[in-house]
């Protein structure tokens, strides 16, 4: 019988299979009993380990039909407040920690009122030495207005991240997006004035009607900006979006892939994931790098990691999932706060196992050569041409580049696949 999980099964199946952003996938929570005492917990970390700082806002003013974040459009008016407030009683009993970064997403986070954001803001800055530390902010067309652009400056943000697409109008409203060509511009506008050191935009490939011309003039357009980043994504169309069952991923998005990495390394550009790109110059912003130490997240939908312990809320991608879970988010008290009651713990195996995750599919100068020693499988990476092995690193080579969605399930332990595998998506 065939092995569905071994590297010749995954090679020959789609190349683009999902996002590996996290190790292990939030799929594999479940419900802790009995829940973990952040207090007991925290202090068992090493306090010299880096710990980032996120915070989440599960609002935007529309939901994409390939969005599957843990987000809901258009909340009603007193949602905001009632969730500040919740925020503020989660951030009471959260870890005290030497915070070396923070990100600001969601959702989006510039949904909020201005007096919302400024509210989370302060909140940010009560836990970490603003403007001292890098900060970074998710952002969208419709809400990268003056006015919170400057505040998010005030605070000392320093990176805006901003999900464009595509700069052609019809390709985003199949995609389930509204989004006009003039309000793209006005935001892009606004962030360039605004003076953040780094700006990064988000595209995707493979979209409903995309062609390569179509594709090479949303290149040409994020270029005129001049971003010192780029994030390049395939379209995935998953389970309970919008676009499920109406759409799949296109069969052209490997050439489109390779055409943007050919244009984007011609223009000045280094590649350091299958996804990120960061121009030839541009200082390198901890926020887009793979997260390497502890994380305290904070927000419905947030995760926090620690070395043993990776726990969040409960996650969900359909709206009625969203909205029950948020609102019991929205009742919870200090208390309950001061708990960790859905999360999953890590052996020290898992532990390293999410080390050549991160190193390997995230990081352009890949991980100590020794894995090898650990994880015999990555010598098929090396027997493929998809990996070589110099200066005592081990890193991908850019066939290997474009098949990393394969190698992140192929790089999963049975026991976190089978966990996976049970999870009732909602």
């Amino acid at each position: 019988m065939t092995d569905p999980n071994s590297l010749d099964t995954l090679l020959a199946g789609p190349p683009f299979l999902g996002y590996a952003y996290s190790y292990p996938h939030k799929s594999a929570y479940r419900r802790l009993s009995p829940p973990a005492a952040l207090e007991a917990l925290w202090s068992e970390e090493p306090e010299a380990s880096e710990t980032a700082l996120y915070l989440h806002i599960p609002f935007c003013e529309m939901r994409c039909g390939f969005c599957n974040l843990f987000t809901t459009p258009n909340p009603p008016e007193e949602t905001e407040p009632r969730y500040l407030d919740a925020l503020d009683r989660q951030a009471r009993v959260a870890p005290q920690r030497r915070i070396s970064r923070v990100a600001f997403g969601g959702g989006t986070p510039t949904f909020l009122s201005l007096a919302g954001l400024e509210r989370v803001l302060s909140l940010a800055a009560h836990f970490a030495p603003l403007p001292e530390v890098p900060f970074s902010v998710e952002t969208s067309p419709r809400t990268a207005t003056p006015e919170k652009l400057a505040l998010l400056r005030d605070f000392g943000v320093d990176r805006v991240s901003i999900g464009i697409q595509s700069f052609v109008e019809a390709e985003v409203q199949a995609s389930g997006r509204a989004q006009k060509p003039e309000w793209v511009k006005a935001a892009l506008e606004n962030i360039r004035k605004s003076g953040f050191p780094t700006l990064n935009i988000d595209l995707i490939y493979g979209l409903p009607g995309q062609t390569e011309a179509s594709w090479q003039h949303s290149l040409t357009e994020a270029l005129h900006w001049q971003p010192e980043e780029i994030y390049l994504y395939p379209l995935y169309v998953r389970p309970l979006t919008g676009l499920d069952g109406k759409a799949q991923t296109s069969p052209d998005a490997l050439l489109l892939y390779r055409q943007a990495r050919e244009r984007l390394l011609s223009a000045g550009y280094e590649q350091v994931s299958l996804r990120f790109f960061r121009r030839i110059g541009a200082a390198s912003h901890p926020s887009s790098d793979a997260i390497g130490g502890s994380l305290i997240g904070l927000g419905c939908g947030a995760r926090s990691y620690t070395q043993s312990l990776h726990y969040s809320s409960e996650f969900a991608v359909g709206r009625a999932g969203i909205r029950s879970i948020l609102a019991g988010y929205l009742e919870r008290t200090e208390a309950a706060f001061a708990l960790a009651d859905y999360g999953v713990w890590l052996s020290d195996e898992e532990q390293w196992r999410r080390h050549v995750v991160y190193g390997l599919l995230q990081q352009a100068e890949g991980v100590d050569a020794r894995v090898l020693e650990k994880l015999p499988q990555l010598t098929e990476l090396i027997e493929r041409s998809l990996a070589v092995c110099e200066n005592g690193a081990l890193r991908l080579t850019p066939s290997g580049w474009e098949r990393a969605d394969v190698l992140g399930p192929w790089l999963t332990s049975a026991a976190m696949r089978a966990q996976m595998e049970t999870f009732s998506l909602r």
